[in-house]
């Protein structure tokens, strides 16, 4: 069972979106509200961290250098205190990339990571999946 705190962060993300929401209750009376959204910018001018295969697509490298912007993002909401606690919610590939560029102490704020798309669930529909999956 894991519990998930008062006005934490609820990050759900892809590689073209992330929705930034907050818990408000918990356990069962668990809701949301969204807080703002987060699309890619400046793609042609910023790259993504690191190397890139060769063989990677425009749009591969365009969802890698979102991940890298979003993981900035939240860097800087982090250092102004902005949350304590973060839920993180995003497909596979998108995960394993924010995973390799969060900065530690966002890593250390993760209460629950949910591998799963849901950037196109409404707010409702992602309380009730961390409500699940949170025990």
């Amino acid at each position: 069972m894991t519990s998930i705190p008062q006005q934490t962060l609820v990050v759900v993300a892809d590689g073209h979106q992330a929705i930034l929401l907050r818990t408000h209750g918990v356990k069962d009376s668990l809701s949301l509200t969204e807080e703002r959204r987060l699309t890619p910018k400046n793609l042609a001018e910023e790259g993504p961290s690191g190397s890139r295969p060769e063989e990677q697509t425009p749009r591969q490298t365009d969802e890698a250098t979102f991940i890298k912007q979003l993981a900035e993002a939240l860097f800087a909401m982090k250092q102004a205190n902005k949350f304590e606690h973060m839920v993180l919610a995003a497909d596979p590939q998108s995960l394993g990339q924010l995973r390799d560029t969060l900065h530690k102490t966002v890593q250390a704020s993760i209460v629950l990571t949910l591998d799963k798309e849901l950037t196109n669930h409404a707010a409702n529909d992602i309380a009730g999946i961390i409500r699940t999956a949170a025990g």
